[in-house]
């Protein structure tokens, strides 16, 4: 459309220079959010979700636009891009050497709050009545924690306890166990609602199988070529051209991303020796996908729905922080390890903050199964920005 106001100053709008200009205006917002985050110590996935949501208003009520529709196409490959960054960056840390330190406590820790964790939410929400795609989807995105908010609540304390070095290294592999049950719980619904089994059973086992797979052969050749390249431009092209590898193969060939992407964070992290340089380059570009990616996930909620998904939101919370605490309690009483014992009963409690990983796996749900998408959405959102706000509090509350 082109409107001539006056006929020698044209303003031509239409598709493109409108997604342009909203690219540079979420850009330039996420800038306030960044200095608002600073002054008020609110973090900033919380503001930019939020800024999502007043865009949402902004959409659907004022300019009467469906949902999901700010970018149009270009919002999904956004998305992924940056979710693929999240689960690469998390398989680094899936190192053979960093397991050996871990130490059995922190396992046990870990392990044990995690399917605590996920069997209270989803037993609880197929009690209440929810579906099972819900209940089972919910229960695997619930298993995911934000490592950066519990880290940053230990800096605070200042101490070096055991209960401190305990949660550093529990939320180290979190989130990646929660990648791991998160992929086998989509693959495993995939199968129930499959109306031919077998076929079912082939494509879970594909879906699973596969993304190790391809995670494995692009690995290898990611880890010769890292130690073969100097610092600098060379690392960052190779980063890119990684990401958007692991991002369309996944989509071509059917796997989950989040799997193959950790994989091949893994593999480049154990067997290349100058693995950090690609690390490094990644988290030098991820955060302005982040920002599209956090941003997007709040434009996305339908707001006109809102009000059949409060009471799974409130039975979500609630469920998922009980599941957090009794799994937390069984860890230090279990007669495997003393030092477990010595752990505060109330340590599942500093797990609730939840983050980034959870809003993509919430997505990447609602994707595979679209009918979910007006419960599983919005719940998930609104939990995040709650559990970012309400989750450090319990962390240092642990602490102290």
């Amino acid at each position: 459309m082109t409107v001539n106001l006056p006929q020698w100053l044209p303003l031509t709008f239409n598709h493109q220079v409108t997604t342009i200009l909203l690219l540079g205006l979420i850009l330039s917002l996420s800038m306030l959010a960044d200095t608002i985050a600073k002054r008020t110590r609110i973090p900033r996935i919380s503001l930019l979700v939020l800024l999502g949501l007043g865009i949402a208003l902004v959409q659907q009520v004022v300019l009467g636009q469906q949902a999901g529709t700010l970018l149009g196409e270009l919002s999904e490959p956004l998305i992924q891009l940056a979710l693929v960054m999240v689960a690469f960056l998390l398989g680094s840390e899936f190192t053979i050497k960093r397991i050996r330190n871990l130490g059995p406590v922190i396992l046990l820790v870990s392990l044990t709050v995690v399917f605590s964790g996920y069997l209270f939410v989803a037993l609880g929400l197929l009690a209440l009545g929810f579906p099972v795609l819900v209940a089972v989807a919910l229960a695997a995105i619930s298993v995911a924690t934000d490592p950066a908010a519990v880290k940053e609540s230990i800096e605070e304390d200042d101490t070096q306890g055991l209960t401190n070095k305990v949660l550093l290294g529990v939320v180290a592999v979190d989130d990646a166990w929660g990648i791991i049950i998160f992929g086998v719980s989509m693959a495993v619904l995939g199968l129930m609602i499959s109306s031919d089994p077998a076929a079912g059973l082939i494509h879970a086992g594909w879906e699973l199988g596969g993304a190790v797979l391809l995670g494995t052969i692009i690995g290898f050749p990611a880890a010769w070529l890292t130690g073969r390249l100097k610092p600098g431009k060379p690392i960052l092209i190779e980063a890119l051209a990684l990401m958007l590898l692991l991002a369309g193969l996944s989509s071509l060939l059917g796997v989950s991303e989040l799997l193959s992407s950790m994989f091949a964070g893994a593999v480049v992290a154990n067997v290349s020796r100058h693995h950090t340089r690609s690390f490094k380059e990644i988290e030098h570009i991820e955060w302005p996908f982040l920002v599209f990616f956090f941003v997007l996930s709040g434009a996305s909620i339908d707001l006109y729905q809102l009000d059949d998904a409060l009471f799974l939101l409130t039975a979500y919370i609630a469920l998922r922080v009980i599941g957090r605490l009794i799994g937390g309690l069984a860890a230090v009483r279990l007669p495997f390890s003393d030092q477990a014992r010595k752990l505060p009963g109330d340590i599942g409690l500093a797990l609730t903050p939840q983050a980034g990983v959870a809003i993509g796996m919430a997505l990447l749900a609602v994707e595979r199964f679209p009918d979910t998408s007006q419960l599983i959405l919005p719940v998930v959102v609104a939990s995040t920005v709650l559990f970012e706000l309400t989750g450090p509090v319990l962390t240092r509350r642990v602490l102290r």
